[in-house]
């Protein structure tokens, strides 16, 4: 199971010296649900995000890559047709970037 944005998260988290409960009060949720966003268990919000990015005084960007990548991968990680999915849904990305510059 990919949990990139979650092993991102503690570290940043232990990097602050931080303990679990802290950062759960400050985000407002409790700590078994904190504990299980790091672990993979439990999906982060948008909102939340960019809270923990906030928080650790992170880079939005990078966190909010991680927590999609995530996400991309729990939706074609079964899949037998997953790398031509993401060349389509790359392609896409390009054709709607290029359209987005002419604008």
């Amino acid at each position: 199971m990919a949990n990139q944005f979650g092993s991102k998260i503690k570290e940043l988290r232990e990097t602050n010296g931080l303990l679990q409960r802290q950062v759960a009060s400050q985000l407002e949720i409790d700590t078994p649900m904190l504990s299980k966003i790091e672990r993979g268990e439990r999906k982060a919000k948008k909102e939340q995000v960019l809270q923990f990015a906030k928080l650790y005084k992170a880079d939005n960007n990078e966190l909010l890559t991680l927590w999609l990548a995530d996400q991309i991968y729990d939706v074609i990680k079964d899949e037998d047709v997953a790398s031509k999915a993401m060349d389509v849904a790359q392609e896409e990305l390009k054709i709607k970037s290029k359209r987005t510059k002419k604008k």
